[in-house]
């Protein structure tokens, strides 16, 4: 079995279950402009490309100006980094391996297509126990995941080759991401799509929880 020697995750659906607070602050922001709201589930299929897309799919279609979309994304921009940690909770299990791992000596990383500033918030919030070698969210630096841009960064910052790399992410997004780096894609079950959806993209490894990863370490 190769030994891999760092992990990076994708946060959102990975980490932590974020849904809830990205519901309340957007659907706060629909209301405002007399705009359908969702329900917190629906969320889950709208999530993996970023603060902007997202918002670009709930603007109604017959309402989505370059205008509008640029109006809502400030205004949730503004609201999501206030309130991005009020119900978001880590998944159970998360803290055992992410300890497990540095026990091995595994360096760890995060990338996710969450705004770089609300990203470093909400891991300094609630993965504050866990030290990561780095944590890289969205912004002008790089383009977003797919692209493998930012991974490759972070594989080059933390000197580790890309076939030494364990990446684990919850949607289609991050295995696109994790196999044009060359990456090991693994998926997270418990996440925000499905096992189905994770092997179509070319995930390898389906863990059920999160210490099924363990195995390659």
């Amino acid at each position: 079995m190769k030994k891999f020697r760092a992990v990076i995750f994708d946060l959102d659906g990975t980490l932590i279950y974020s849904i809830p607070d990205i519901a309340d602050s957007m659907n706060k922001i629909l209301h405002e402009h007399g705009f359908p709201v969702y329900g917190c589930e629906q969320y889950r299929y709208f999530l993996g490309n970023g603060i902007k897309r997202l918002v670009e799919t709930c603007i109604p279609e017959t309402h989505r100006t370059a205008e509008n979309i640029e109006l809502l994304y400030s205004r949730m921009t503004e609201e999501y980094m206030a309130n991005c940690t009020n119900k978001t909770v880590v998944y159970e299990g998360i803290f055992e391996l992410l300890e497990t791992l540095q026990q091995k000596g595994i360096k760890l990383a995060i990338l996710s297509n969450k705004a770089d500033e609300i990203t470093q918030k909400t891991c300094a919030i609630l993965l504050k126990p866990v030290q990561f070698d780095m944590t890289v969210g969205a912004s002008d630096r790089f383009p977003k995941k797919p692209d493998p841009a930012a991974a490759l960064y972070i594989a080059g910052q933390i000197s580790v080759s890309p076939d030494k790399i364990f990446y684990l992410g919850d949607t289609s997004i991050d295995m696109k991401t994790a196999i044009a780096a060359g990456f090991f894609p693994a998926g997270a079950e418990w996440g925000f799509r499905d096992a189905k959806e994770l092997t179509a993209s070319g995930a390898r490894f389906i863990a059920k929880k999160p210490d099924d990863c363990l195995r390659f370490f």
